[in-house]
């Protein structure tokens, strides 16, 4: 994905993360986002470790030593930077891209390239802001017909026409 030198805010639009559940046909972890007002819900296939770094913090769990994600931020707060936010910023081939953006002590910011599910696991860490791109929430929310969608499309169908009180606390 391209570096984002200007960032448009106006451009993204703020999620949260609603819940986590597996899928029941592959078992692969799902991290269900939802925006502000609770309108659309946006799933992403994530992978087990990135889950439980994520459901962990969810869940308040104060690990004995730091797990990877608690490390990235230790690593980032000692070099006297901060995480601003995170943006979901392309989708390619079923593909999620994001960006982590981190204000520097020299006041100048740096967008490093990430995964969404390790970024949402930092966001939640920093208590940093959550955003995707206007564009790519509505290609991932785009419509096909029923007739040409795969197993895998009519789960995220499925999740997307959910109500999201029906997913309840996260499961996994």
């Amino acid at each position: 994905m391209s570096d984002e030198k200007m960032f448009d805010e106006k451009k993204y639009i703020p999620m949260e993360i609603k819940g986590l559940m597996m899928d029941p046909r592959s078992n692969v972890p799902i991290v269900v986002l939802r925006n502000e007002e609770k309108s659309k819900i946006l799933p992403i296939w994530i992978g087990l470790f990135e889950a439980n770094a994520i459901a962990l913090q969810l869940d308040g769990f104060e690990p004995p030593r730091p797990m990877t994600h608690d490390l990235m931020l230790n690593l980032i707060e000692e070099l006297g930077a901060t995480v601003v936010r995170i943006s979901i910023t392309g989708l390619e081939e079923n593909t999620f891209f994001a960006r982590i953006h981190l204000a520097l002590a020299n006041n100048e910011e740096l967008s490093v390239d990430s995964r969404p599910s390790d970024a949402i696991a930092l966001a939640l860490r920093a208590e940093a802001p959550l955003l995707i791109s206007d564009n790519v929430l509505e290609q991932a929310l785009n419509d096909e017909s029923e007739e040409e969608l795969s197993d895998d499309e009519k789960l995220k169908k499925w999740l997307e026409e959910i109500n999201p009180e029906d997913l309840g606390k996260y499961t996994m």
